[in-house]
């Protein structure tokens, strides 16, 4: 009998026969306690009459899929006699059960760098029906796959443009149950992988720094960024190797820190006038990425040096009818400073 029968429906038995006459052949029917089917019977002519089993409440093969019944049939004599016949009822499955996930919501991470066809999770979900209407079939943007409720990746994920900055990246995906239509939900962490190198804001930067400046003096720099997230993107800064310049970091506050370029020693130009090191960034992932940026430091000339003869005595011979304006003799001074400090003035 259907699952998806109705109440008052109605399934013809053969009934019993009896070999006697009169009273004795009259047959009566009774079923073993059921509340699910009772008997009817009714008059189809003067001699005999039909024989009806009939549903009195709905049916749930998934509670109850077998029901075991004994009809019997009592004739009219004195005493009386009877017959049993065993009714065993096999429900026939209606498609009347939705497909059920074994937990409601499925939380997963998933590395941003994850090939096409990763699993990203497991989902099941089962159907107390039977047969072709406890096969369930999974649908999530084709990502799914049909049969096995594995969730798979289809494309290329990079967490930077799905959520730039912002921790944690989630993804809320919907899973669609056919025969009947039935909507779950997936809630997917997509986790930073350190696929961004630092990035300096240009290539090279020029600074100009005073001759004169102390040991000590700080020079603000601006620092390197980098589009990974936690670990990933907390930097960390070297200078190439100089007896002259250093690195300090200094936090400013709980997200970023300062950049100063420390002058170490004295700076002289006339030995040095152009300093050339590479500042290079490194993050916090493993393995470590980095970025470099060059940094090309012209020392300002400062007026410290004085002008310098080319001997230090000067001999010379002058007649003594030289006239006025007669040159004696030519001297020649220089400095090493450049520019307006370099100009030499003779008194």
């Amino acid at each position: 009998i259907a699952e998806s029968s109705v109440p008052g429906s109605r399934f013809p038995l053969e009934g019993a026969t009896d070999a006697d006459i009169g009273t004795n052949a009259q047959l009566s029917y009774t079923l073993s306690p059921s509340e699910h089917f009772r008997i009817e019977e009714e008059n189809s002519n003067s001699r005999s009459k039909s024989l009806f089993l009939v549903l009195a409440k709905p049916l749930d093969r998934e509670t109850i899929p077998v029901h075991r019944l004994v009809l019997t049939a009592s004739d009219g004599g004195r005493p009386s006699l009877t017959g049993t016949m065993e009714l065993v009822i096999s429900v026939l499955d209606a498609n009347d059960n939705a497909p059920q996930f074994n937990q409601s919501v499925y939380n997963a991470h998933l590395p941003e760098d994850a090939i096409q066809g990763t699993v990203v999770a497991r989902i099941n979900a089962t159907d107390l029906d039977e047969g072709s209407n406890r096969d369930v079939k999974y649908e999530i943007d084709t990502v799914v796959s049909g049969a096995s409720g594995a969730l798979l990746v289809s494309s290329r994920l990079d967490r930077e443009e799905l959520c730039g900055k912002s921790a944690p990246c989630a993804l809320r995906l919907e899973v669609l149950l056919e025969r009947p239509l039935r909507v779950f939900h997936v809630e997917l962490e997509v986790t930073d992988i350190n696929d961004n190198a630092p990035v300096f804001p240009a290539a090279r930067k020029n600074l100009s720094i005073a001759e004169s400046s102390v040991p000590g003096s700080r020079f603000p720099l601006e620092g390197a960024t980098d589009a990974d997230i936690g670990t990933n993107a907390q930097l960390s800064y070297t200078l190439s190797p100089s007896e002259h310049f250093r690195i300090e970091e200094e936090n400013s506050n709980s997200r970023s820190k300062s950049l100063f370029l420390v002058l170490a020693k004295p700076l002289d130009r006339e030995t040095i006038p152009v300093h050339r090191l590479v500042l290079t960034a490194s993050d916090g992932g493993r393995p470590s990425l980095t970025g470099t940026m060059e940094l090309v430091i012209s020392v300002l000339d400062a007026n410290d040096n004085a002008p310098q003869f080319n001997q230090s005595v000067y001999n010379a011979h002058l007649p003594e009818d030289a006239i006025q304006g007669t040159v004696v003799a030519r001297i020649n001074a220089t400095d090493l400073d450049e520019g307006s400090n370099r100009d030499v003035k003779y008194e």
